[in-house]
């Protein structure tokens, strides 16, 4: 894979099987060595930060003259992560003037989330909240 060459989940010829959820079926060989670049993208803690920071935003974008300050670290290095964020697929960015703006990528994280989910069983429909159970009679 090129250092230019993002990572969709989803899309190709796989598309609509990445995401069936990890206990409802075992990944195959192909999709798990693109999950892995997805979740190595989000292994770090600065990456993970700067995502967090992308997706939290008001207006859903992000100038990187934002980013920089929060973090002791040098602008080529921000960069540099920013790059990994937008190679995996979770972030997307445009260039107007001297900045560079940035946003998340929701279908990405939708199917990473989808992946990640747990069935849920008829029983845990009829709870409440997490962790309660409805009272008896109720489902």
């Amino acid at each position: 894979m090129s250092n230019q060459e993002r990572v969709v989940l989803g899309r190709g010829d796989d598309a609509g099987t990445c995401c069936s959820g990890l206990l409802t079926a075992p990944v195959d060989e192909a999709q798990a060595v693109e999950l892995a670049k997805v979740f190595k993208a989000l292994g770090d803690p600065v990456r993970l930060r700067l995502l967090s920071m992308i997706a939290s935003r008001a207006g859903g974008e992000v100038c990187v003259c934002d980013l920089t300050p929060a973090f002791d670290l040098s602008q080529p290095t921000i960069s540099h992560h920013l790059k990994l964020l937008r190679q995996a697929g979770l972030i997307d960015c445009e260039r107007r003037g001297t900045w560079v703006y940035y946003w998340l990528v929701p279908e990405t994280t939708d199917r990473l989330a989808a992946l990640l989910a747990r069935p849920v069983s008829e029983q845990e429909r009829g709870r409440g909240p997490v962790g309660e159970i409805a009272p008896v009679g109720r489902a």
